[in-house]
């Protein structure tokens, strides 16, 4: 499970596993616990993640669960490799409601700024589609919908009731058709 933070990736996972019943598996929990760091990138302040360890340890975690693990994380593409994915859910937001999310969460500004743009510019789907390929990527809109809206649809698509798409969003043209592109990605909360 991936995409931009701020699209419900957590809370979507925790909830899909504990009725599947899985194991829900939050990247950045892991690499902050084990102290999976390289160093900061002062200018975004965060913590860079050691990728090449945390997918080893990601994987760890995977060989010693039986049953369903739902890994969540919005560089979890980088983590795990299409060999061992069964399928990747991209969790999608409309750019507006995500800016309010990150705002409301206390995002630093340039943050949200950087956040909203990834969405916009599907850098979580076009990740996901390098690193596992067109049939093992779904794309889920949750734009407007409750969490448990969003699990009966990744249900439905896991139970073959639904068919599992991508290119469901272009937030490009949505933008740019109500005038607010423009808008959006040069504001300063």
């Amino acid at each position: 499970m991936t995409g931009t933070p701020g699209v419900g990736k957590s809370t979507v996972a925790r909830q899909l596993a504990s009725g599947l019943p899985g194991l829900h598996v939050d990247v950045n929990d892991v690499v902050a616990a084990e102290k999976l760091i390289i160093g900061a990138d002062e200018a975004r302040k965060t913590q860079i993640a050691d990728i090449p360890r945390a997918a080893r340890r990601i994987m760890e975690i995977v060989a010693e669960t039986s049953g369903y693990v739902i890994i969540d994380g919005h560089y979890a593409s980088e983590l795990v490799e299409a060999k061992d994915l069964f399928m990747a859910f991209i969790l999608r937001r409309d750019p507006v409601e995500l800016q309010l999310i990150l705002r409301k969460r206390g995002y630093d500004p340039s943050k949200v700024s950087e956040n909203v743009a990834s969405e916009i510019l599907d850098v979580c789907l076009v990740d996901a589609l390098q690193a596992y390929g067109k049939d093992k990527v779904c794309e889920i809109d949750c734009s407007s919908k409750d969490s448990t809206t969003i699990v009966e649809e990744i249900g439905s698509i896991l139970n073959k009731r639904k068919k599992c798409r991508v290119g469901i969003v272009d937030w490009l043209t949505k933008l740019e058709t109500e005038g607010t592109l423009d808008s959006l990605l040069a504001s300063k909360p």
